[in-house]
């Protein structure tokens, strides 16, 4: 797949799988929702609402009246056939149930409304909830960038402060498992750093080099993949900054994949391409039992359509 219309195409064509959503009453989160459901993304779910003023006994009527005017009649028809809506006196309450949902089965995917990401994560990572998926929680981003002819993805954006060794091969594991989910085939994975030679006073380049030798040996799970690193930005994407470089490398140029060595340099580049180059994005995270839709409060309902349409094929 090569566009988010690439992907809402490959979620037509399956069937539409539920989601549970802590702090569903946000206007745009319902805008997103309902837009879902219309596109084959999701059949629908179940939202945990938290707002006081929806607690009461005419929580529904006001919680139409919030959809009315967020919704047109068609919207806002298909929502309320294919949601149900709980109430619960806490964000916290409604994060964990939520989780429970996932996890008893009631709902395939798991996303993050309004409300605060650590009680969010906090419920995730609850040993109750039995959400372990047997590696980090890392979040990739995935991003259709005008001129560049295919998505790019980038991990780990949003969870993982600082990863060792270790952290880093599930995070280029997580990163895998989505590429597959999208169809990329033998994906090209670029270990990021600020140099593309080894520096031992510069730990991400060392960390990158091993994780290379790694994927040469098997030592990486899942699909096929191209790995190389260390690679700075430049030569990571641009085949002409690589070749004046002297680099050869079956990914300079042409990487699918980038893996950044720590989460502020994750995080401030997916930024910096949402907001300098008006890309198209959405967000996943993988390493739980069930595809984890984790994106910002501020993000615009488009990437919150996008990233259900991504979570959706997990």
């Amino acid at each position: 797949m090569k566009s988010f219309q690439d992907i809402f195409a490959e979620c037509e064509a399956r069937p539409g799988r539920t989601v549970a959503v802590a702090g569903a009453g946000d206007p745009v989160i319902l805008q997103a929702l309902a837009e879902g459901v219309e596109l084959g993304v999701i059949s629908g779910g179940i939202l945990y609402v938290t707002e006081p003023s929806r607690l009461s006994s005419a929580r529904d009527s006001r919680l139409s009246s919030a959809l009315d005017s967020a919704l047109d009649s068609t919207s806002a028809s298909a929502w309320k056939r294919s949601f149900k809506v709980i109430s619960t006196e806490s964000d916290r309450e409604a994060c964990a149930e939520a989780v429970r949902a996932v996890a008893e089965g009631s709902c395939d995917m798991l996303m993050k409304g309004h409300v605060q990401t650590k009680d969010f994560m906090k419920a995730v990572l609850s040993k109750e909830a039995g959400l372990a998926g047997g590696r980090i929680l890392s979040q990739t981003g995935i991003y259709e960038i005008p001129g560049l002819d295919r998505l790019l993805l980038v991990a780990d954006v949003g969870i993982v402060i600082s990863p060792g060794l270790e952290e880093k091969v599930q995070i280029v594991e997580g990163a895998l498992e989505v590429a597959s989910a999208l169809k990329i085939e033998r994906p090209r994975v670029a270990l990021l750093s600020c140099v593309e030679t080894i520096n031992p006073s510069i730990p991400g380049s060392v960390d990158a080099a091993v994780i290379t030798m790694m994927n040469k040996r098997g030592q990486i799970k899942g699909v096929p993949s191209l790995v190389d690193g260390p690679l700075a930005l430049d030569n990571a994407l641009s085949k002409e900054a690589a070749a004046h470089k002297g680099i050869t490398s079956d990914v300079a140029g042409a990487a699918d994949v980038l893996i950044c060595p720590d989460l502020n340099s994750g995080n401030i580049f997916a930024k910096s391409i949402i907001y300098l180059t008006g890309a198209r994005a959405a967000g996943v995270v993988t390493g739980a039992r069930c595809p984890i839709v984790l994106t910002s409060r501020a993000d615009s309902k488009q990437t919150k359509l996008n990233s259900m349409a991504v979570a959706a094929l997990l």
